[in-house]
Formats: structure tokens, C-alpha cells, sequence
């Protein structure tokens, strides 16, 4: 019998964000952090479960294709339970803070231009961290039941219960998760490599 590891820790994110994440569709994620967390971005765990999120989403930040799924939602608002379909290892945290290599990314994320000059320009003396995740779906998506200590503007939360971590379903094969990273870091150093 194996035992799957189980972890507790969660990204939040976008719930559009974290669908682009599950389908394959999106490999990065850009943060500077939370308004809750003080001091600059830090990455605590590289094994994290994907918390979908929606009070911030908003369709006029995203590329068309995504604005669609949003649906505006008002100021506090959370579902009574919340559904965990997948989890990431964060396998790379690359730094931009030059608003042309910023650009070189726009065809790797589902968000629009505005939005990701707006998070370089928001604590302009930190960096932009470009996070790159191999994402898992899980075997079966879990269902928890919302927490308040899950709700503010942060990036990291832990759950009240343990999820165990199945590498059995990667969202990508091995081949094209490489393929994505190759890309991801060809544009940001200015290598042209097609997509």
C-alpha cells in the first residue's frame, strides 16, 4: 500500500486563475504578495494545494477569453464550502522587475496588460515573482467547508484539514511542463522562443 503525502498549506488564487491551472492552459502565477502579508513575497512551501478564491477577480483585469468565466461577486463575499480539485509544486520563482520582460510574459498568463503593469507598479521596490507550477489534479476534488482565518488579501493559508498529494494525475506530462518552462524562460531573457 503507498502512502501519499498530505499537506495542510494552500496558494490562493484566482478562481479563474486556478481553472486556467487545472485545464493546462496556465503554468505561472504573478505575486508580490498579499495587502496582509508584510515585507516582500516569500515562497514558505513548494507542495501547495490550489484555494480558489473570488472577492478581487475582476473581468476588466483579464485577457477576453478568461473575463467571461468571472462572475463580479461583492466585497467579502465567499461560498459556504470550497471545492479543492487540484494541488502544485512550485518548481520554479523567477523575479521581474523591468516592465519589458513583464511584457514578454503576456502570452504565457490569462490576465491583460493593464493589470500586470498595475501589480509591477503596486510596492514598486519589490520585485514581480513569477511563479512556475506543475499542477496535479487530485483524484477526487475535496469539498471544505469555508473558515474565516481563510478569507483576507493573503497568499498563504492552511486548512483545517490535511489533503494527501497524489502525483498520479499531472495536468501536463513531463515533456510539455518542460516545454513550458523552456518558453517561460527563454521570454524572460529575451531568447524568442516560440510558443
Amino acid at each position: 500500500m503507498v502512502v501519499l503525502p498530505k499537506t495542510v498549506h494552500a496558494l490562493k488564487e484566482w478562481s479563474v486563475a486556478v481553472t486556467a491551472l487545472e485545464q493546462g492552459t496556465l503554468s505561472l502565477l504573478l505575486r508580490k504578495g498579499g495587502i496582509q502579508e508584510a515585507g516582500r513575497f516569500t515562497v514558505p512551501h513548494t507542495e501547495v494545494l490550489l484555494y480558489p478564491t473570488y472577492e478581487h477577480q475582476r473581468p476588466d483585469l483579464l485577457k477576453p477569453e478568461y473575463a467571461q468565466q468571472v462572475e463580479a461577486v461583492e466585497s467579502g463575499w465567499h461560498p459556504a464550502d470550497v471545492r479543492i480539485g487540484a494541488w502544485a509544486r512550485i518548481t520554479d520563482v523567477l523575479e521581474v522587475s523591468e516592465g519589458d520582460r513583464l511584457a514578454a510574459l503576456l502570452p504565457f498568463h490569462i490576465w491583460n496588460e493593464a493589470f500586470v503593469t498595475e501589480r509591477l507598479k503596486w510596492k514598486p521596490r519589490q520585485p514581480l515573482s513569477v511563479l512556475l507550477l506543475r499542477v496535479y489534479r487530485l483524484p477526487e476534488p475535496q469539498r471544505l467547508l469555508y473558515e474565516p482565518k481563510y478569507g483576507g488579501c493573503k497568499s498563504w493559508i492552511d486548512l483545517n484539514a490535511s489533503i494527501a498529494l497524489d502525483e498520479q494525475r499531472p495536468v501536463l506530462s513531463d515533456r510539455a511542463y518542460a516545454e513550458h518552462v523552456v518558453q517561460i524562460r527563454a521570454a524572460l531573457t529575451g531568447l524568442g522562443v516560440e510558443r
